[in-house]
């Protein structure tokens, strides 16, 4: 049985091959968190200098996240897909937000058992 920390990395790394693959660029650093029935990643340094710009005004700034949400959004199933193959769990349900200041993103998979007591009896 794999340990908990050894989960959350493969998932960080899952994560940022996704990016790269999926939305053409990854993260600068991605940190992995099982806690209970959640999956939480943090993902920093996705907005390029570009778009940390156009964030400079509000309309920039929801047109930004509004495009981001979109694209994650788009690959969600994929997203669920890689979840379920490190895991062998569903994801129930799905959050994401991205910050506009600090460039970092949220994402937030929700499972339907607590994972991390799976784990840590095992």
């Amino acid at each position: 049985m794999k340990s908990k920390g050894l989960i959350e990395s493969e998932i960080s790394k899952a994560l940022t091959q996704w990016e790269k693959d999926y939305l053409g660029r990854g993260s600068v650093s991605v940190k992995t968190d099982i806690l209970r029935d959640m999956i939480i990643v943090n993902l920093k340094g996705i907005l390029s200098p570009a778009e940390l710009t156009i964030c400079g005004t509000k309309e920039g700034m929801i047109s930004i996240k509004r495009t981001r949400s979109d694209l994650v959004e788009s690959g969600i199933e994929e997203l669920k897909e890689i979840i379920r193959q490190i895991t062998g769990e569903e994801t129930k349900s799905f959050y994401t937000d991205i910050s506009t200041v600090t460039g970092e993103r949220v994402m937030v998979f929700k499972l339907g058992t607590n994972y991390e007591e799976m784990i840590v009896k095992k």
